[in-house]
């Protein structure tokens, strides 16, 4: 069975931006907020994905208490969970530094949600992975090392 991996990256583009357009105009998130941080996802250094969603400096918190495994033997399913104690978080972003694109995942949190999100990331090699919690329109960072033995980002 033959499958076309160009078709899957469009497709997977296409429901990417489908569903950020259906998060704009239902009002979960701004349209430019969606079209930035829809471009941080292709941003190829940490510095130019923080620029693109608007990160001056964030301050590390011991208020967010990030989980990932200190030895990755499958960097394709690494796994990760975030939980924050700050109030009012609007936002919990994974970047995975040494990745081609960096920044990993990005969870938009409703008022009155628990500040929690739990999934998986690829990792193709040992790389800091770093959760970015914005809260109350201010962004806080906690991070730490995994050690991938098997990449995951390969083509």
């Amino acid at each position: 069975m033959n499958i076309n991996m160009d078709r899957r990256k469009v497709l997977k583009a296409g429901g990417s931006a489908g569903l950020l357009a259906l998060f704009a105009s239902v009002g979960l998130i701004s349209p430019a907020l969606a079209e930035g941080d829809r471009k941080a996802f292709f941003a190829k250094s940490m510095d130019e994905a923080l620029s693109l969603m608007g990160v001056i400096v964030p301050e590390n918190s011991d208020a967010i208490k990030l989980t990932v495994p200190e030895i990755a033997e499958n960097g394709a399913v690494v796994p990760v969970s975030v939980v924050s104690t700050l109030p009012r978080v609007e936002q919990i972003s994974i970047f995975v530094d040494k990745n081609p694109n960096v920044l990993a995942a990005n969870f938009f949190m409703p008022g009155g949600t628990e500040s929690m999100i739990t999934t998986r990331v690829k990792m193709g090699q040992t790389a800091n992975v770093i959760a970015l919690v914005k809260a109350d329109g201010k962004f806080y960072r906690a991070s730490r090392e995994v050690k991938v033995t098997a990449g995951g980002c390969g083509g």
